[in-house]
């Protein structure tokens, strides 16, 4: 029986008893005045004892009732069961986690299919295990680490240590009052530090961040630019962020609010006013008048209180968001490396028909220039590039694609420009002697890449030539390709692959001649 209810039913038999003891005076005085007749005194007696029975009586049972009531309650009470990530986000992080699967399966580099589908595993992990990732982040000099110390109410990292003293991130376990989850605090390397070991902690530094369910982002004075641009991108990932500001015990009451209401201003529109608090998880020792040195506790518990209050209320919805969020991430990097996979395959088969056309013209040269747009897209390359995107396009339809294609390069005038373009670059060439044939042969390779490239973007969205249309995609390749430093190079390997063949071929005839004369 708890205390207070033994406590209670004391203080109660006492009430009862004196009570009773007053009543039992008052009664017998009756009794007294009675005793002329002693039936009537008997009764008297009797009822009196009876009351005070059943007084005691009820009072017993309803204090007995009482506790079997609450014992019944806690019975019945349901259990507290540990807590769950919300089924609909948990749902949407596996299907987006069995997607990310089949992306990348069809990564055709082993390490890094390997890295991803343990990235994969990693955060399948996390979505079973649901423990809340805190991570303190910020410069090496901001006090990261005694933070961390102050956190965990014991010494668990180096103080008052150089900058780069974390190379790696440490993580420590946690227990919160009233949440069921572990909390996981992470300390990691400073940012902004100088060289390329720095340069290395601090994208070690990032990655960790770009994991945490909350982030402490700790400073020790106000914002600046190099610490306000790495702040902003994780809070528009969604990084549910704390702005803390550090080391308050070096300044004045008036130039702490100054600092904190300047931190709020800058941070205003992605971090709460709420969420930048103020803190001293290290200060200063001081010397005494008798030559003692007096060591002040740590002052978080602003700090303390904010986390408490937002993984008690949010907590739950933090794990789930990141988890879904990771999981994106990983989609997204996945979609990239094959879209980078798919280009350089694509870029070879552009490359190997750009010069497959200009042989033709070289050794077929056409009677009208123009028709150079028709012959620049061929259709085998069209199936081709489809089928590296996963589109299987049968002749027909490339042919219909090309012509549509070239029809649209020749409305543009880009036939004409391509010819004065490399025109004037094949002249300044001493090798190319042979210009009229040269030219047609080499202006065939460039509308081939134009097309080439064209269809590239077109398939890699998935068969859309976007708002702007095919018109836009066709003038921006010429765009990208007309730069200088490309066209020199293109030169350079059309006199290898197109005038120098003609070249020797002409040496051939002219030998051929000689000898017949």
């Amino acid at each position: 029986m708890p205390l207070s209810r033994i406590v209670t039913l004391i203080v109660g038999l006492i009430v009862i008893l004196g009570l009773a003891l007053w009543l039992i005076d008052s009664l017998s005085r009756l009794y007294w005045q009675l005793s002329y007749s002693p039936l009537l005194g008997n009764l008297l007696l009797l009822l009196l004892v009876v009351l005070i029975g059943a007084l005691v009586a009820a009072f017993i049972y309803y204090v007995l009732v009482m506790q079997a009531g609450e014992k019944r309650s806690r019975r019945n009470r349901p259990r507290v069961t540990p807590a769950q990530i919300p089924a609909a986000k948990s749902d949407a992080a596996s299907t987006t986690l069995q997607a990310v699967r089949q992306q990348v399966a069809q990564i055709q580099d082993e390490v890094t299919r390997q890295a991803l589908l343990s990235r994969s595993r990693e955060i399948e992990v996390n979505l079973a295990r649901g423990e809340i990732q805190v991570v303190v982040f910020g410069t090496g000099s901001a006090g990261k680490t005694s933070l961390v110390n102050a956190i965990m109410g014991r010494m668990v990292g180096q103080v008052d240590a150089p900058m780069g003293t974390t190379q790696v991130g440490e993580t420590y376990c946690l227990r919160l009052k009233g949440l069921e989850r572990k909390i996981l605090i992470t300390d990691t390397p400073g940012i902004l530090e100088a060289g390329v070991a720095g340069t290395e902690r601090e994208q070690l530094a990032r990655e960790l961040a770009t994991s945490a369910d909350l982030l402490l982002f700790v400073v020790d004075n106000d914002l600046r630019r190099s610490e306000y641009e790495p702040l902003r991108g994780l809070a528009e990932i969604g990084k549910r962020s704390l702005l803390v500001l550090n080391k308050t015990d070096l300044y004045t009451d008036e130039d702490k609010e100054a600092i904190l209401a300047r931190l709020r201003q800058r941070v205003r529109g992605f971090i709460a006013t709420s969420d930048v608090v103020a803190i001293a998880a290290n200060p200063q020792s001081a010397q005494l008048e008798t030559g003692e040195t007096f060591q002040p506790e740590a002052d978080i518990v602003p700090l303390l209180r904010r986390m408490a209050a937002i993984l008690r209320a949010e907590g739950e919805d933090l794990v789930a968001d990141n988890i879904l969020l990771q999981s994106l991430r990983l989609g997204e990097e996945a979609r990239k490396l094959i879209d980078s996979q798919r280009r350089r395959q694509a870029d070879k088969i552009v490359e190997r028909f750009q010069w497959i056309g200009a042989g033709v013209v070289s050794v077929m040269p056409l009677p009208v220039v123009d028709l150079l747009a028709t012959a620049a897209v061929n259709a085998q390359m069209v199936v081709e590039i489809g089928k590296v995107y996963g589109c299987e396009l049968n002749m027909e339809r490339g042919r219909e694609l090309a012509l549509s294609l070239a029809k649209t390069i020749a409305s543009l005038g880009i036939v004409k420009g391509a010819i004065q373009l490399l025109s004037t670059a094949l002249q300044t060439n001493p090798a190319t002697f042979i210009v009229g044939r040269a030219i047609q042969g080499v202006t065939a390779a460039y509308l081939t890449r134009i097309a080439g490239k064209s269809f590239i973007e077109y398939f890699r969205h998935d068969q859309d030539w976007g708002d702007g249309g095919m018109t836009e995609v066709v003038q921006r390749q010429f765009q990208i390709n007309r730069r200088d430093e490309f066209i020199k190079a293109f030169v350079q390997e059309a006199i290898a692959r197109v005038v120098k063949p003609l070249t020797d071929k002409s040496e051939v005839i002219e030998h051929d001649e000689e000898a017949q004369n």
